[in-house]
């Protein structure tokens, strides 16, 4: 069940340009979903929604808020519920139906749901201090007139050979990381944390 209503919110980046597509009649309990979502919608306090992760939980949990309806939904549909091709499908329909008739709720978060978010910086010049042994090893450097970073070595990246056995040597050398970031889970503090992965070092 939950994996079906997952696919309701992952639909969205899908329809946005296929809006004007003919469509059918929706149904009495299609359009009962659909006014339903939309009055949930409009509920939201869109100005307080400011990323796409946000946009996203806040459209599945009013789709959540009216489970009830999907086994009649699917019925009328003449689908299978654990079909999930059909249900994405059944999703798009219904995201289409609140832009046909003009859901300016689910408009406005469409807006947040397909923004393009500006990313942190993934490259970064300090100066290289040392490396820290924590199961893993992690490169630290600092910034000028900033404190120290640290940045994860998970698996080989450009110029890694030339930190195995002679950092030493390049301590007080200006580097350029270019990383990722992943969360991964560390047992030491027993959960799960970002952390900051280096994809490549220039040694300049």
């Amino acid at each position: 069940m939950k994996k079906n209503l997952l696919l309701f919110t992952i639909i969205f980046m899908i329809m946005c340009g296929a809006v004007n597509a003919q469509m059918a009649t929706p149904g009495p309990v299609e359009q009962r979903m659909t006014d339903s979502l939309c009055k949930s919608l409009a509920r939201l306090d869109i100005s307080k929604i400011s990323t796409k992760e946000e946009a996203v939980k806040a459209y599945t949990e009013c789709v959540m808020a009216h489970a009830d309806l999907l086994p009649d939904l699917a019925a009328e549909r003449k689908v299978d519920m654990t079909d999930q091709s059909a249900m994405r499908a059944v999703g798009i329909d219904l995201a289409k139906n609140l832009v046909k008739q003009k859901c300016d709720y689910f408009l406005k978060l469409a807006v947040k749901m397909n923004s393009k978010e500006v990313e942190e910086d993934r490259s970064i010049t300090g100066t290289f201090k040392r490396i820290d042994v924590k199961g893993f090893n992690y490169v630290i450097i600092t910034e000028t007139g900033k404190s120290e970073r640290s940045f994860l070595w998970l698996r080989q990246f450009p110029n890694s050979e030339r930190f195995i056995g002679g950092a030493a040597g390049l301590i007080g050398k200006k580097l350029k990381i270019t990383w990722q970031e992943l969360e991964v889970y560390l047992p030491q503090a027993k959960g799960y944390y970002k952390v900051k992965e280096i994809l490549s070092i220039d040694i300049l």
